[in-house]
């Protein structure tokens, strides 16, 4: 207790159920992950039901939380409808959605062609869309929920040395959702936020490669890339009560890079 305030509350999901889309390799897995260590029960959507199967069981061996693995096209509404239900039917409830599956091309802009850029789009923009409109009609029928979305410093800065004009294009559309959202549903007790990673060592990131090095970590501040695990607690913080105050924020972490 701080002059008579509430001691501020610690990030918890416990007794919650959050739905990470993507969230069986990389960041997503990392973020599915971090949610069931902090009390929740999670499930995991795909297009790779195995592999999304496989990793819900390696985390509730790890966490011991009810962990289900299903498979997910968030392009498709009737996939996004079928995933809310089964968190619903595997838990009895629906509290978090993390839209983090996405999809990136490197080419320069007069050579991307046209089903690239909507495959881009289709996923990174329309998933997100798609996703949080299903689990935002639960959420108005339960009370409230958080929606956490997977941004870029690509939405707000054009990478370099490698061109990905219909990535960075999908990225600022996530965070102009977020903030559409946040404040279209906060009335509802609905609160959408966005993280915005900087270069992180994952699969779609190959941060070691020379070619890449020398602009994405020799030009940051801190000189170096982020592991997923840096990541994933700010994706806990904001889908728990511990940010009860905050919605239509896109929070960035970038180890300094956005500062240049």
């Amino acid at each position: 207790m701080l002059d008579g305030l509430a001691d501020p509350p610690t990030p918890s999901l416990a007794g919650r159920t959050a739905v990470v889309t993507g969230g069986y390799r990389g960041l997503g897995l990392a973020f599915a992950r971090a949610l069931a260590q902090a009390g929740a029960d999670v499930v995991i959507g795909a297009r790779d039901e195995g592999a999304s199967r496989a990793a819900a069981r390696l985390l509730a061996e790890e966490t011991g939380r009810r962990v289900v693995g299903t498979a997910l096209d968030v392009t498709r509404r009737e996939d996004a409808e079928r995933a809310v239900a089964t968190a619903v039917e595997a838990t009895g409830r629906l509290d978090v959605l993390v839209n983090n599956a996405g999809v990136c091309y490197h080419r320069p802009a007069l050579e991307v062609p046209d089903e690239e850029f909507d495959s881009v789009f289709d996923i990174n923009v329309k998933g997100v869309w798609l996703m949080s409109q299903v689990a935002a009609r639960h959420f108005t029928t339960a009370g409230g929920g958080t929606i956490v979305n997977i941004g870029s410093i690509s939405g707000q800065i054009v990478n370099r040395p490698q061109w990905q004009p219909a990535y960075n294009a999908s990225k600022a559309a996530v965070h102009q959702l977020t903030k559409s959202l946040a404040a279209e549903w906060a009335p509802f007790g609905i609160r959408v936020n966005a993280v915005a990673p900087g270069y992180v060592r994952t699969e779609m990131a190959p941060v070691d490669e020379p070619r890449f090095r020398s602009r994405w970590i020799d030009d940051a501040p801190m000189r170096r890339a982020a592991e997923p695990e840096e990541i994933a607690p700010l994706v806990v913080f904001l889908a728990s009560d511990a940010s009860s105050f905050m919605t239509g924020s896109v929070v960035v972490a970038d180890g300094g890079y956005t500062l240049f």
